[in-house]
């Protein structure tokens, strides 16, 4: 049975309801509406996110630019990196100065835009004009000796390809950080429940988006032309732009609230450095009293709401920080890598004109596409969601035994755990094979895998377990930082969120980097791309170790969090800044 819907909450001075008339059953289903329009924007943006990622390094690889492959993977990892670490900048623009409403426009209007660089430099024409003509490539002596050093040349077109990319990193990262927000506004009359169901199928929209951008957009870009691939991004950031704007008259909009992050910084400076702090203090005096009579009073925040919002900072951010190992592990991709080296069953009947970009079995006459590898996990989110949303919840629901946010993500990070445990395991089996000379060779493009007899389908319990860690431990996330952020702030919090998410990509990245030193347990060049004489069940069993310390750590933070939420003052915090 769903929540009771609060009926008189108190508004902030500028908050624009919707301007369609309201029957006896017209605020609940135009709540749906508005809630429909965003997931929809939502994934019609994910879908064209994954559409320009999926193959930007082959696009910046390919003869229409020429770059080498270190320079394209480079490019890439500079737009995903900006599209997590600058959620936090769309955030807090959207609290002092725009508010979520006008911030999601703008930045759709900057996405359309931005992601036109793609397609526009996709044929002859469109590069000359943006990037000029193409310069021809040197000639010089040949390499002396196979391991002598070779100077790369300065990729072409790379000042307006960065900027391009930065501009839609920044776009695509405060989309994120305001309409999960904005969203979640929409719903919010309709009680509690109807919030975490809101953020359930939010994420749904996310993964849907991905599949249809994996499984059309990429087979488009590889397969027929990169022209038509990127201008279908372009299209469905534009669809997403018109449908924003075409449920404008159903949309609850807040004026921004005004920025809290220097309060923030100065309460901090009095705890950490009292000493610094009073000669900042007594400078802010003197230059008060010489501008007293030209201020006028600034609304905003009481120094004791300040105070407040403050400790509900300092107990959310370790909440949130303790998660980053858990996108450690979720980010990794070396399933991938692990799945390439087992027995890949024929299925699909070949077909030349894709060859290239197939996975293929030597002699055999069936393949099966490359990028599915990467839909496992999606696929099971898109199968789970709907199931907890329509059938576990409302079961826990009625039994009154639905965990807490932070519960299910302690949860979540358990799950996650066992994920690795078991690909760890795997692994382990895998390589017993190996060593006892049972592979089976496997070609993917030109290079020749040996694998190990295994089938494939013994990844199915690691994908099935680090799809159920994602519902428990993401979802509740997003539902959690949107929650217990102060209304002043939720944007920034949202946005840290998801800043801290792509900060546990990099840690992970460079956790693999590290191992793959000379010494490492992923340094085996002898495999030429192969990872049989690599120790990867030991960095498996590594990642678990690092989330078993941190989840540990995690439900010691949860708990005092919860306990210290039971308080007095927490309640009237709530009240005041929730509403």
């Amino acid at each position: 049975m769903p929540a009771p819907r609060a009926r008189e909450q108190p508004r902030v001075p500028g908050e624009r309801q919707p301007l369609l008339p309201r029957g006896a059953r017209g605020p609940r289903r135009w709540r749906r509406a508005a809630g429909a329009a965003v997931l929809l924007v939502e994934m019609l943006e994910r879908a064209a996110f994954f559409g320009v990622t999926a193959n930007l390094v082959l696009y910046l690889n390919s003869t229409n630019f020429n770059w080498t492959g270190e320079q394209a993977t480079r490019a890439a990892l500079v737009f995903l990196g900006a599209s997590y670490l600058l959620a936090p900048v769309g955030g807090w623009l959207a609290d002092v100065y725009l508010g979520r409403y006008r911030a999601v426009a703008l930045s759709l209007l900057l996405y359309l835009a931005a992601s036109g660089l793609l397609p526009a430099t996709a044929f002859p024409d469109g590069r000359s004009s943006f990037c000029g003509e193409m310069p021809a490539s040197p000639l010089g002596p040949a390499c002396p000796s196979a391991g002598c050093p070779r100077s790369s040349p300065s990729p072409y077109c790379a000042p307006v390809l960065y900027a391009g990319l930065l501009l839609l990193g920044l776009a695509a990262s405060s989309v994120r950080s305001n309409l999960t927000s904005f969203g979640a506004d929409q719903v919010m009359d309709l009680g509690r429940d109807a919030t975490r169901r809101f953020f359930n199928w939010f994420y749904w929209s996310i993964n849907l988006g991905a599949v249809l951008s994996l499984l059309v957009v990429a087979f488009i870009q590889q397969n027929i032309s990169f022209l038509l691939g990127y201008s279908i991004p372009v299209g469905c950031v534009g669809l997403a732009f018109f449908i924003f704007l075409f449920a404008t008259p159903v949309f609850i909009t807040k004026p921004p609230m005004g920025s809290q992050v220097s309060s923030m910084l100065k309460l901090a400076l009095q705890n950490c450095c009292p000493q610094l702090w009073q000669r900042h203090s007594a400078r802010d005096r003197q230059c008060a009293r010489v501008l007293a009579d030209e201020r006028s009073p600034q609304p905003g925040a009481s120094p004791q709401e300040d105070i407040a919002n403050f400790q509900v900072l300092v107990k959310i951010l370790p909440v949130m920080v303790t998660l980053v190992p858990y996108w450690m592990v979720y980010f990794q991709s070396t399933y991938v890598l692990q799945g390439l080296h087992l027995h890949i069953p024929n299925i699909f009947p070949a077909n030349p004109a894709n060859i290239s970009v197939a996975l293929r079995a030597q002699g055999s006459s069936y393949t099966i596409p490359e990028a599915w590898l990467l839909l496992a996990n999606v696929v099971v989110v898109l199968i789970l969601v709907p199931l907890k949303d329509r059938l576990i919840d409302p079961l826990l629901l009625r039994c009154k035994l639905l965990p807490s946010a932070l519960q299910k993500m302690a949860l979540g990070m358990f799950f996650g755990f066992t994920s690795v445990i078991v690909a760890g395991v795997l692994e382990m089996e895998r390589l017993h094979y190996i060593h006892h000379n049972e592979t089976v060779s496997q070609q993917i493009g030109e290079v020749l895998y040996n694998a190990a007899p295994l089938s494939i389908w013994w990844q199915i319990p690691q994908y099935l377990l680090i799809g159920i860690s994602e519902i428990f431990a993401s979802i509740p996330g997003l539902e959690f930082a949107y929650s217990e952020a102060p209304r002043s702030m939720q944007g920034a919090i949202m946005g840290i969120f998801f800043c801290l998410s792509g900060v546990g990509s990099l840690l992970g990245s460079s956790l693999v980097a590290l191992l793959s030193l000379p010494g490492g347990w992923l340094h085996c060049p002898k495999d030429f791309g192969n990872i049989n004489n690599c120790r990867m069940d030991l960095y498996f069993f590594l990642l678990a170790g690092i989330q078993a310390v941190t989840a540990l750590l995690f439900v010691w933070i949860a708990g005092r969090y919860e306990r210290a939420s039971q308080g007095p003052a927490s309640h009237s915090r709530f009240s005041r800044d929730r509403g």
